[in-house]
């Protein structure tokens, strides 16, 4: 156990390392496929739609919402029938659960009402949603990406067009990415440990809390 411990600092940083070498090769093959084949971007016109993968590719977190916004627009625009795919449904799934994953999170983490007790209870289904919020995002991902080619390429996709063998290693790629960020994830070793400071100010919150009186040291 000791050996695992020593060993894990020497080698997480290359998997981490590896991981955003990985996602910033996602971004720049996603904006190589959109700029080749389809365009490249624009807020008007046919390129909106582009704006859409370009945006969830980037960021879950901080862009989603105009990528949404972007597609949701572009359909109004040309006509187009919203949320009948597998496609849509899995991403307003991944935004519901995002949402409440923040909600419940804010809650439980920083508003102050949040007993100690109930916080370490809640902390590994907080852990685990994240974690499948994530796996999700990449499973929709690769559903747009697919749903993508065929509404342009058609019967084409199978004739190994350009287009297609680049997003299917845009789609290898994405698995890639979410198979090494969860391999992290799931390395007890490597998670970091909690600091002197942060233990004390956990038995001080536990103690304004719960009336308990810190453990002595």
């Amino acid at each position: 156990m000791e050996h695992s411990a020593a060993s894990a600092p020497a080698t997480l940083p290359y998997y981490v390392a590896f991981s955003q070498l990985l996602g910033l090769t996602v971004v720049a093959v996603t904006g190589a496929w959109l700029g080749l084949y389809r365009g490249g971007i624009a807020w008007e016109g046919s390129l909106q739609f582009n704006v859409h993968p370009l945006c969830m590719v980037i960021g879950m977190i901080f862009l989603q919402g105009d990528g949404l916004v972007a597609v949701f627009d572009y359909h109004k625009k040309k006509g187009y029938a919203d949320l009948y795919s597998l496609h849509s449904w899995c991403g307003i799934l991944v935004f519901a659960l995002y949402f409440v994953q923040w909600l419940v999170g804010f809650g439980f983490f920083l508003f102050p009402g949040a007993s100690f007790s109930l916080r370490g209870r809640f902390r590994p289904q907080h852990i685990f949603l994240g974690a499948t919020i994530f796996l999700l995002s990449v499973g929709t991902a690769l559903l747009g990406l697919k749903e993508a080619l065929l509404f342009k390429l058609g019967t084409k996709y199978s004739t190994f067009e350009p287009e297609g063998v680049l997003a299917n290693v845009l789609g290898l790629l994405l698995i890639c990415f979410g198979v090494v960020v969860l391999y992290i994830l799931a390395q007890a070793d490597w998670k970091r440990p909690s600091q002197a400071e942060e233990q004390a100010l956990s038995m001080d919150f536990k103690t304004l809390t719960e009336g308990d009186s810190p453990s002595p040291q």
